[in-house]
């Protein structure tokens, strides 16, 4: 029996799996064949759709509430208090979190009540879902444009820091501002 090694053995199966495809293709098929196959690809089509409605009726809702609690007290009061102040200072710098120190029974209730926040969740972004990521990055998004230099990029670089985001998980959340924001590297 003659010896092969791994590269020629990698050619071989190759090689077989180009004529499987080559049989594959060289089938004739039926138009009940083809009927059936487009009825069940539109089932599924249907059902991905149901899928993706679910996220977005979700996240209808959300934009629609979002932070809610800032129009109650205690945050109404709370903030208003400092959101001068913190919009005319860096996200990250030292004076912003001494800052925030000084709101943060404000802070804190804010937090309890709006899950988009990583704190609000006893493992942080760990705990949290696909709908919480999305509002949280708007958020994010959103807050940039308030405070002095404001910069999304930076704030997705702090916070990956801040709430331990994984590599992964921060280059998806920069192909998404790239993509959707249209923001050129």
């Amino acid at each position: 029996m003659k010896k092969t090694n791994k590269k020629e053995q990698k050619k071989e199966e190759v090689v077989e799996d180009t004529k499987t495809v080559e049989n594959i293709v060289e089938v004739e098929v039926t138009q009940e064949q083809i009927d059936k196959c487009a009825v069940e690809t539109f089932k599924h089509v249907k059902k991905v759709q149901e899928y993706m409605n679910l996220f977005i009726k979700d996240l209808i809702n959300r934009s629609e509430n979002h932070d809610n609690t800032k129009f109650e007290e205690p945050e109404k009061t709370g903030f208003a208090k400092h959101a001068d102040k913190l919009s005319k200072i860096e996200y990250g710098s030292e004076e912003y979190k001494n800052n925030l120190e000084k709101l943060k029974p404000t802070i804190e209730h804010h937090y309890s009540k709006n899950r988009h926040h990583p704190e609000h969740w006893p493992d942080g972004i760990k705990d949290m879902v696909l709908s919480d990521l999305v509002e949280m990055l708007s958020d994010w998004c959103a807050a940039t444009e308030r405070n002095l230099h404001g910069n999304i990029r930076k704030s997705i670089e702090i916070n990956a820091e801040k709430y331990k985001i994984t590599p992964q998980l921060r280059q998806i959340f920069e192909n998404t501002v790239r993509e959707l924001l249209n923001l050129a590297d």
